[in-house]
């Protein structure tokens, strides 16, 4: 006769009691065998018979992990948070977490919008979506707007699929199409988005104030698809430009001001606001197609009147009032031309092969105009100390 087998239950009820192999309470051969056990204290565990396949939980229409909820009116806090982005204050401190979010009352059948997790670029699309129900898909784009993100790949392909499977999209509406904003559509691979997770993609229109209007058609207008850059979307950009300036500019000034006086101070001051404010408002108007060379003109411009006064300052002879109109063309031309590259990342006009093109074409010639303009102001500060001038 086989001798009896005990065996070490693995239930919580009596993990340490040794006992026989014996069926549970629907008759199938269970690990929670306690002799003594109730059968009506049996779990579903116990239940299931060992060949059964658990039972999965089925997502349920309009229901998802954690929906947020948002409304289309903007608060004091909003308005001082984008005057705040506006003025690089706490610069990648501006963005709102993501996820999917209402908007209104939606329901299974409203329409998805997809934006970028920067508060500027949340904020215009809910502002004007009043009377409208609808999601909104908030991508991680590390608190960068639409555009600069699709550029840099964070408002891209891998996000948008990564982002519905998150939020678990597919469980909360029964279409199967996504609104991006055009200018999102660099850093998207419609086809792959498709593959991936069964939506499909749709182009809204440039900007967001005429989303009202396309949602009732779902087609945009030419006008809809034209991207402009007017004098009040290039003004609003040079605070930030500004801004990031300070530092160098306080230095400079303070340099200049100790070393050639005042005016030499003036004019280094005046070569930076004029290449991140009076740059961007004359921007359409300045010749050539680099923004390079129009930084030049304009620096070249400002910088006549500095040329002729700064001289007469110091009583040189004429050959080294040449030479000090010369350093100070030099070097406000370039302070000026520098900053106008730097805009070209924050227009419509440029791309980024044509970016590099300039900055490998121009950055030589910056360096070499800067140097000499200093070997000048150098020579002439040398010169006019040993008394020769």
């Amino acid at each position: 006769m086989e001798p009896e087998r005990s065996y070490r239950s693995s239930c919580s009820c009596c993990p340490d009691v040794p006992h026989e192999e014996t069926p549970s309470c629907d008759g199938t051969v269970t690990s929670c065998t306690c002799p003594e056990s109730d059968p009506d204290q049996c779990s579903s565990a116990d239940i299931r018979s060992p060949t059964e396949e658990p039972r999965k939980n089925l997502p349920i229409l309009g229901q998802s992990r954690g929906i947020g909820t948002t409304t289309s009116t903007l608060t004091f806090t909003d308005h001082l948070d984008h005057f705040l982005a506006r003025w690089g204050v706490n610069r990648m401190g501006h963005r709102v977490d993501p996820g999917l979010y209402r908007l209104g009352n939606p329901d299974p059948d409203s329409p998805v919008l997809v934006s970028a997790n920067y508060t500027l670029s949340f904020d215009a699309v809910r502002s004007v979506l009043t009377g409208i129900d609808c999601y909104l898909l908030v991508l991680d784009t590390k608190g960068i707007n639409v555009w600069c993100a699709a550029g840099k790949g964070t408002f891209g392909t891998d996000e948008l699929v990564q982002r519905v499977a998150i939020t678990g999209l597919a469980s909360v509406v029964r279409h199967r199409t996504l609104i991006l904003p055009q200018l999102g559509a660099p850093g998207i691979a419609a086809h792959e988005v498709r593959r991936r997770s069964g939506f499909r993609v749709e182009y809204g229109p440039v900007h967001a104030r005429d989303l009202p209007r396309y949602l009732e058609t779902r087609t945009a207008t030419p006008d809809m698809r034209r991207v402009r850059f007017p004098l009040n979307d290039r003004l609003v950009l040079t605070p930030i430009e500004f801004v990031h300036a300070v530092p160098a500019t306080f230095v400079a000034v303070l340099a200049f001001w100790f070393l050639a006086g005042p005016l030499a101070a003036l004019a280094a001051f005046t070569a930076v606001l004029a290449g991140t404010v009076l740059f961007p408002a004359l921007l359409p108007v300045i010749p050539t197609h680099d923004f390079s060379t129009k930084g030049f003109i304009l620096g070249g411009v400002i910088a006549l009147p500095f040329a002729v006064t700064i001289p007469s300052v110091f009583s040189f002879t004429s050959m080294a009032n040449l030479l000090a109109a010369l350093s100070v063309v030099f070097m406000m031309a370039v302070v000026t031309a520098y900053l106008a590259l730097n805009f070209t990342g924050c227009t419509p006009f440029t791309s980024r092969t044509g970016v590099k093109r300039e900055i490998f074409r121009y950055i030589p010639a910056m360096v070499i105009m800067a140097g000499s303009g200093i070997a000048l102001a150098v020579l002439l500060g040398v010169l006019r100390l040993t008394g020769v001038i």
